[in-house]
């Protein structure tokens, strides 16, 4: 299977398989689209009477071209078969029963009322409260204990906001350093706040312990004022604005992310990745929002086609800024054409509900962060581990093969089938697909491999 399309000036051919990606001109791209239709005979003679008039244009040149295609399809770099399907599901079997990540709800409760909030203002549907320190420091033995032969273990502390309970955060993190060379582990923190709470006595922790943190800022003011207001109706952009900038200066401008949302009201959500720029951060990402389709803040089917424009103005704007000596990163756009995941981890995506999954403030445990308070998915606890080994193989299951409209998809092994909870939320189940979802998806990955590419060639010179 391949993808064709020219964006950015440059005619690219992606083989969805090999992960091969090429940058062509004009005539091999058209040729490329009739391989395989037609005759090496008829092909030449389509490009002699589409191009014949240009001096460098003959048969000899458009022969050449045609047998150089054919050398790349018989190297497998082109027009390569899709062999993955018996590898489907083995990753997950293999590592069945061994988790890697816990995402540490250490606050079912938050300092501000944001509007589209999908964790209703943090209490994920249900009752306010903290995680008390015996809770997650059993939640860190149940990590330990099955991890496996896993060295590095990952653990996000999240919420609500997670600041709301910072003591426990550091007991905890103290905690996990006095194991780590008893169990042969490395822990490796992951701080997600809005910024309110955040003092010098954070900003030494995070900087002594995270090895990321996650800032939440909409951007420009009016847009991040408009939803992210405390209980009073006040807006939080004036307060958390020069902490978030004391935070990432502190840590060098390095291993953070300003982590935005884009909804309905800003669909051109550019001018917020400007704004953030203009702040001084360099490290960004804005998602669309996650909520139901009737929420006041769900991207509409006329909002699809502004936020399309906005991802490829803003792979101009890395390529223009990157030239100029004033790089940024973009969280969806890191791409890495000459490496990347492995063929299991492409097959089987995130691992929600597998080696990875959420922990409530009671101990209770979830695939992922976004099925919190969904009691249908409760895996079980971290005193008596995973219970409700039905949901576990369910998602366990989930791969890009095991959802047929990903069957003749070119980004499949990009994304990896996509989100499980956007595919329940959207379709009410786990082996859905979030079909707005995939048409972003597929253009930041086009966005994305443009800019990459126009780097390594540029590199390159």
């Amino acid at each position: 299977m391949i993808h064709q399309y020219k964006l950015g000036g440059l005619p690219i051919v992606l083989d969805t398989c090999s992960g091969s990606v090429h940058v062509v001109d004009d005539i091999a791209y058209d040729m490329i689209a009739l391989y395989g239709e037609k005759s090496r005979e008829e092909i030449v003679g389509a490009m002699l009477e589409k191009y014949g008039g240009r001096e460098d244009v003959n048969t000899e040149e458009l022969a050449d071209c045609y047998d150089q295609i054919t050398e790349l399809k018989t190297a497998g770099k082109l027009f390569t078969p899709d062999t993955f399907a018996p590898m489907a599901g083995k990753l997950k079997r293999k590592t069945a029963g061994v988790v890697k990540a816990l995402c540490l709800h250490v606050a079912h409760t938050c300092n501000l009322n944001c509007a589209y909030c999908f964790a209703s203002q943090g209490k994920y549907h249900g009752d306010r409260a903290l995680m008390s320190y015996e809770v997650g420091k059993q939640a860190l033995d149940f990590l330990v204990a099955h991890s496996g032969s896993r060295h590095h273990l990952e653990v996000d502390f999240f919420g609500g906001e997670p600041l709301m309970n910072f003591d426990v955060v550091k007991r905890l993190v103290a905690y996990a350093r006095s194991i780590e060379k008893e169990h042969n582990k490395h822990f490796r923190f992951t701080l997600t706040t809005n910024g309110v709470l955040i003092d010098d006595d954070v900003i030494d922790f995070a900087n002594r312990e995270c090895s990321n943190v996650v800032l939440s800022l909409d951007g420009r003011k009016e847009i991040h004022d408009r939803f992210r207001v405390d209980y009073a109706g006040n807006g939080s952009w004036e307060k958390i604005v020069p902490k978030f900038q004391k935070l990432v200066k502190a840590r060098g401008g390095k291993n953070y992310y300003m982590r935005g949302t884009f909804t309905h009201a800003n669909p051109d959500f550019l001018k917020d990745i400007q704004v953030m720029l203009d702040l001084g951060f360099n490290e960004l990402s804005m998602e669309p929002v996650v909520c139901a389709s009737d929420d006041p803040s769900a991207l509409t089917e006329a909002d699809k086609a502004v936020v399309m424009e906005q991802y490829e103005k803003l792979a101009e704007l890395m390529i223009r800024r990157r030239r100029e000596g004033r790089p940024f990163t973009f969280y969806h756009y890191m791409i890495d054409l000459k490496g990347g995941p492995c063929i299991y981890k492409r097959i089987s995506g995130c691992g929600s509900g597998t080696e990875y999954m959420a922990v409530t403030p009671w101990g209770d445990l979830y695939p992922c962060h976004q099925f919190v308070g969904e009691e249908k998915f409760k895996l079980g606890n971290v005193w008596d581990g995973v219970s409700n080994t039905a949901v576990r193989d369910e998602f366990a299951a989930c791969n890009v093969y095991a959802r047929p409209e990903c069957k003749d998809c070119w980004a499949k092994l990009y994304c990896s089938g996509g989100c499980a909870a956007n595919a329940y939320h959207a379709t009410g189940s786990v082996r859905g697909v979030y079909a707005y979802g995939c048409d972003l998806f597929r253009k930041r990955m086009e966005c994305a491999i443009m800019a990459e590419a126009v780097r390594m060639m540029e590199d390159n010179k």
